[in-house]
């Protein structure tokens, strides 16, 4: 809407202007609108009463829309499953062929294929585990050390991962950002919901550390907490197998690889994709989850464009899972 400056507009035909797209202005008083178009195109009202004008005029502007796509738009040409993805890395699967606590060459292959999706649009968030380092289940009762205690020790080994993979991944430019479920202001962000997602939002990659913050949860019931709190589509878990398997393939080598389940399946079957707080957790927040082999060339970027590859746990292979 053009003004000419200085000029004067009813009231009744200003408040039906800006009444359906801006936001609420009172418009109970009796009272002279004077408009002008001010230099860098915003349309500023200077109003005036019975008891005199006011200090300060009001700065109308036209909404912003944001920038995120919808769920299941076209991103550059090209269609893609999911918008914003949670990926789950393993400690074990940073370790490589356990020759070192972290594998420099699995670190940059991650940072590459990440890089890969994140330039095509796709918001990534990352929660490390931390069982290369340390891990608080199998050293609780060791000289003295309570649950508790191994459980902390183990939530400082994922700050580390997650320096050593910011690092890595910064270092062939994708601007990263670590938080932490406690905080450790030297060396990263606190975990804050909002900025995490204004950070996505922005094109930025996120990796969440220390777990859920709490003794007695795994990385793997963070991973389900964060992707539920960021509104995340899914949870892609990178492990060092293919899939779910009917059996262990490393005793059975007729073991079967299961292409899809249900949440209900893993519950009853009580197979070892994740532990039950997580499983429970996707469920009730209806999040699919991803199980892929982390050390096949291509399968993290598979995953996050939403091909097929492992195994699909609460949806199907076919169709675009959406969060209700």
């Amino acid at each position: 809407m053009a003004v000419s400056a200085p000029s004067f507009v009813s009231l009744t035909s200003l408040k039906s202007t800006f009444s359906s797209s801006l936001s609420p202005v009172n418009f109970n008083h009796h009272c002279l609108i004077k408009g002008k178009q001010s230099s860098n195109g915003r349309l500023v009202i200077n109003c005036s009463s019975e008891m005199g004008p006011t200090s300060d005029p009001i700065n109308f502007r036209q909404p912003q829309m944001s920038s995120v796509a919808p769920f299941g738009v076209t991103m550059n040409g090209q269609s893609y499953r999911w918008q914003r993805v949670l990926l789950k890395v393993s400690g074990e699967a940073l370790a490589g062929d356990q020759m070192q606590n972290i594998d420099p060459k699995v670190t940059m292959a991650i940072a590459r294929e990440v890089a890969t999706v994140t330039r095509l649009g796709i918001e990534v968030a990352i929660v490390v585990g931390g069982g290369n380092i340390f891990r608080g289940s199998s050293w609780a009762g060791c000289s003295g050390l309570d649950r508790s205690s191994a459980d902390y020790i183990g939530m400082l080994a994922t700050v580390m991962n997650a320096i050593f993979l910011q690092a890595t991944m910064e270092s062939i430019g994708i601007p990263t950002r670590v938080q932490t479920a406690f905080r450790m202001s030297e060396v990263a962000e606190p975990y804050i919901r909002r900025r995490a997602v204004r950070h996505l939002e922005k094109g930025r990659v996120v990796i969440f550390a220390a777990g859920t913050g709490n003794p007695f949860f795994t990385t793997d019931t963070a991973a389900a907490l964060r992707c539920a709190e960021i509104n995340a589509q899914v949870v892609l878990k990178a492990t060092n197998v293919d899939g779910v398997y009917d059996d262990d393939p490393r005793c059975n080598p007729n073991a079967r690889l299961l292409e899809d389940l249900t949440y209900q399946e893993v519950t009853s079957k009580d197979l070892s994709v994740m532990d039950m707080t997580a499983i429970t957790l996707c469920q009730e927040n209806n999040i699919p989850v991803v199980v892929f082999n982390l050390s096949k060339p291509g399968n993290i970027a598979k995953a996050i464009k939403g091909e097929k590859v492992g195994t699909l746990i609460g949806g199907t292979s076919n169709s675009t899972v959406s969060r209700t």
